[in-house]
């Protein structure tokens, strides 16, 4: 955890946007980087490539800026179910 950085992206939650905050404050669910991305500029924040990669800047919580899923990290995007079952019938 980057300590003091203004903006907090939390876990996905189960469907798979996660929370941000802003200096304490909730800005909004961001259901991909787009979103981050725009919140950050709306809080007049950079919002370039490299920001999402700064831990002063943004503190990825549980997932980083590459995963946006209802699962946890570990089942990646495109992994399937969290159970390993084929959902095909």
């Amino acid at each position: 955890m980057a300590k003091g950085a203004p903006v907090s992206v939390y876990p996905p939650s189960p469907d798979g946007g996660r929370r941000v905050t802003i200096r304490g404050a909730d800005v909004g669910t961001a259901y991909n980087l787009l979103d981050v991305l725009e919140f950050l500029h709306t809080a007049g924040l950079p919002k370039t490539d490299t920001t999402i990669d700064d831990p002063e800047l943004i503190d990825w919580h549980s997932a980083g800026p590459d995963y946006w899923g209802p699962d946890g990290p570990e089942n990646g995007p495109g992994d399937g179910p969290a159970d390993g079952s084929d959902s095909a019938p």
